[in-house]
């Protein structure tokens, strides 16, 4: 499907009732290159990723029991045959990541469709590299409230965490898991439970930006939320407007 309109877009979300719909919309000044990864034994939708221009959005129909995750990709070039690479996001050099996952530091929207509820959520456990949020609509049960990351963690980065550009900009912002690779950041090993893996003084700095996202593995709490037959619109720089 072509990326179209939002205000058509939108318009389809909200009346839409007869099976989840999922709209990925681009408030960036610049264009994200969206990759989809479903959860195992689930369908590929779109090829598993595709561009999308600014202002832009384009729709996404969900098969019942679907689950997966989103992700922006950016500063992608591709040839004519979709090879390429992306600086952050990647998914194997290819424009369609079929299935692969992207390269962290990556924010993810993730989501899982249920027979009675869907839990969905904004990650930053594989690292930050573009604000996103997820907001459900027309949904008939539980909170369904918006989740996400609008601040631009890249922003406020720790030096340790930074991956930077060739113009020395900060165009990422790795977890401390990716970074140091301890069992204490990763929660593995000793650290890999809730009782024992507890956030971190990066963990904070993340959860204090973005308090509606997950800052660590365990941080379940405050970062996943639910709703039933809802639509789903999901954010690349929704700060912007």
């Amino acid at each position: 499907m072509e990326a179209l309109p939002i205000t058509l877009l939108l318009f389809s979300l909200i009346t839409h009732v007869s099976a989840t719909t999922i709209l990925l919309l681009n408030r960036c000044a610049h264009p994200v290159w969206p990759g989809i990864q479903p959860s195992a034994g689930k369908q590929i939708l779109a090829r598993g990723g595709f561009k999308l221009p600014p202002n832009k959005a384009y729709s996404l129909q969900l098969p019942p029991g679907w689950s997966g995750r989103i992700w922006g990709r950016h500063s992608c070039s591709f040839d004519s045959t979709g090879r390429g690479r992306c600086a952050t996001g990647d998914c194997g050099g290819s424009l369609y990541c079929n299935g692969l996952g992207g390269t962290p530091p990556a924010t993810l929207a993730e989501i899982t469709l249920g027979q009675e509820q869907d839990f969905y959520d904004v990650s930053l456990v594989d690292g930050y590299n573009l604000a996103m949020s997820i907001t459900p609509y027309k949904g008939t049960g539980g909170k369904c409230s918006a989740a996400g990351c609008v601040s631009d963690l890249n922003a406020m980065c720790p030096a340790g965490l930074q991956v930077r550009s060739r113009d020395n900009r900060v165009m990422a912002c790795k977890s401390a898991c990716s970074a140091f690779n301890s069992p204490r950041y990763c929660c593995t090993g000793s650290f890999g439970s809730p009782q024992a893996c507890r956030p971190t003084a990066y963990s904070r700095i993340f959860k204090a930006a973005c308090p509606r996202a997950y800052s660590f593995a365990y941080d379940d709490p405050t970062s996943i939320s639910t709703c039933t037959r809802g639509n789903y619109l999901v954010s690349f720089c929704p700060h912007r407007r």
